[in-house]
């Protein structure tokens, strides 16, 4: 039996996680707003630029591109929305196809179908928990072939036009080979960063690695401007194409209104981005405490024989969720009803896409080691301790 279906280990880890976040309930992760997040969004206000036209959309694009080491930002209404844009911006068109994992939260796959495409799944590396490039290779050498330029689908006909691995909960996948995949393949990488802001391969943060990426900025997100997202990318077209589909496709004119092509009303209003732009002065302090939390974690299960869900060597996570692995669906249904019944919200890592009735057909490789993960994975709770919000303020 598995130490965390045992009762007494179960108290055990309940009274850690009571020890760091206090007696409850306890939340899986919610937002900190102990720095300027008031006084920013009273200013925005006063300013009546609330909307999407407003100083603090371009502050805080900057700021997000720049501690990302890209060189343009895009902010976005929400993650899917600038998962959707990446994708079309990057070339994906009605009928192609998109290699993706099964093993990610719904987004991914609606941002897919919403650029007319269809996902494609190969499986993850069960220490990432994110797209296996092993996986990526066997599937690509067995099942495309190259016609007039293009990597086809030897299946379906289907160009596959893109690659979108996911850093499940701010872990990097790897990332570095997988680039190195899509290059040889001639396939466009789009990095679903959604989750790993602040999230390092080396000294390279995530979303760098290919064309274009997304970050989101959702309210259970380490950064939240209540909604949100981000398109990172270093080329300049793609930035400027990604910015005029987002605002309707509207031409600029002090008073015309001329659209030039079918658009999207995507972009991020002021009073979101003030938010943000608060929230990204405590991001460095807000991955620190975490990181300290994380580290809590790891201490406890080293000594309770759990196995935690750590980021493979010269990768650093930004400790979004933590998590653990069970050793079966039964041990973590049964630590999943107890944690939740004590005040301690915990669950269970997504369904797989594949499982999922609209994506049930997609191609895919077996997804062993999603399969395997999807029953054992457990996330605790991962906030800010109330006890550190000091430490925001200075």
């Amino acid at each position: 039996m598995n130490p965390a279906s045992s009762p007494a280990a179960l108290a055990a880890l309940v009274d850690t996680i009571r020890d760091i976040y206090g007696p409850g309930p306890i939340p899986l992760h919610r937002p900190v707003f102990e720095g300027n997040e008031r006084a920013y969004t009273i200013d925005c206000i006063d300013s009546n630029f609330v909307s999407s036209v407003g100083a603090r959309v371009a502050e805080f694009e900057a700021t997000v591109a720049a501690f990302a080491g890209a060189a343009h930002g895009i902010a976005t209404v929400n993650g899917s929305a600038a998962l959707h844009a990446a994708l079309v911006v990057a070339g994906v068109e009605r009928g192609d196809e998109v290699v993706t994992q099964a093993l990610t939260f719904i987004a991914t796959c609606n941002a897919i179908s919403y650029a007319g495409a269809r996902p494609v799944f190969v499986d993850v590396d069960p220490d990432t928990l994110g797209m296996s490039p092993a996986a990526l290779r066997r599937w690509l050498e067995a099942n495309t072939r190259r016609e007039g330029g293009r990597t086809v689908n030897a299946a379906t006909g289907a160009r596959i036009a893109a690659c979108m691995p996911m850093h499940t909960f701010g872990i990097p996948c790897r990332i570095a080979e997988i680039a190195a995949l899509c290059e040889e393949f001639g396939i466009v990488l789009v990095e679903d960063s959604a989750e790993s802001l602040g999230s390092f391969v080396g000294p390279r943060h995530t979303g760098t690695f290919g064309r274009i990426a997304a970050f989101s900025f959702n309210g259970n997100k380490i950064v939240t401007t209540g909604g949100g997202g981000v398109i990172v990318t270093d080329d300049a077209e793609l930035a400027r194409r990604a910015k005029h589909l987002t605002t309707t496709a509207k031409r600029p004119h002090p008073y015309e209104f001329f659209h030039d092509e079918i658009g999207f009303n995507y972009r991020l209003p002021n009073l979101n981005a003030a938010l943000g732009v608060a929230q990204m002065e405590a991001l460095p302090a807000m991955l620190a405490i975490k990181a300290e939390v994380a580290e809590r974690y790891r201490a406890f299960c080293a000594a309770h024989g759990l196995r935690f869900v750590e980021a493979p060597e010269g990768k650093v996570p930004n400790h979004w969720l933590n998590a653990i692995i069970l050793d079966d669906r039964a041990a973590r249904d049964a630590f999943l009803e107890a944690s939740n019944a004590a005040g301690v919200m915990t669950r269970p890592i997504w369904q797989l896409m594949s499982e999922l009735p609209m994506y049930a057909d997609c191609q895919n490789d077996g997804l062993g080691n999603a399969r395997w993960l999807a029953e054992r994975v457990v996330n605790l709770p991962s906030s800010v301790p109330d006890s550190e919000f000091g430490r925001l303020k200075a």
